[in-house]
This record gives structure tokens, sequence and C-alpha cells, in this order.
């Protein structure tokens, strides 16, 4: 499944209402470390298509998502199920660390 481009607007549907795990990653398009992570999350919403959902928030199109979850510094990612913040990190992590954080 290809990632996901959350807005306030979907935000509700894809993350609050998802019956799977969703994994959001907080990024923007001049952060050097954003870039880097990014194929890494590609991968694994290609290996985990249907285990969990995969979005994306660009936080300068999105500030109100960015200002609801306090981020401070991006990358962050954040592992959400039934509604819930799960696990939360932040900067540039290896492909094995951001699936431990999805095994909850």
């Amino acid at each position: 499944m290809a990632e996901i481009v959350l807005t306030k607007e979907n935000f509700e549907t894809e993350v609050k209402n998802s019956d799977i795990p969703v994994l959001v990653d907080f990024w923007a398009t001049w952060c050097g470390p954003c870039k880097m992570i990014a194929p890494i999350i590609g991968e694994i919403a290609d290996e985990f298509d249907g285990k969990i959902k995969v979005c994306k928030v660009d936080v300068d199109e999105q500030p109100e998502l960015a200002s609801a979850f306090k981020i401070a510094s991006i990358p962050t990612l954040v592992v959400i199920k039934n509604g819930e913040v799960k696990d939360m990190a932040v900067g540039y992590r290896q492909k094995d660390d951001i699936i431990k954080m999805l095994e909850i």
C-alpha cells in the first residue's frame, strides 16, 4: 500500500478510525534526515501492507496536526493503535528500530 498523505480533513478517517496500527511520519521537504528515512518508510509500507497503515504529514503543510502531536523536531515517527499513541521516536532511525516500534 502506498503511503497516505495525512491532512486535518482525513486524519480521523485514516488514523483515529483505523482498524490496524498506523505509523505516522512527520517530515518536511527541507529536512535532510527526513529525506534519509523516507525510503525506509516506503519499504515498511510495502512490506507490512495490510498489517499497518503508513501515513505522512508534511509539517509545513499541516501545522495543525504537527501542533496536535507537539512535534518539535523532525523526523518524528508516531505509532497509533486504536486511536491512541503507543510509541514515538524523534530523529533518524534504522529500519529494524522502526519495525520494533510497530510490534505493539
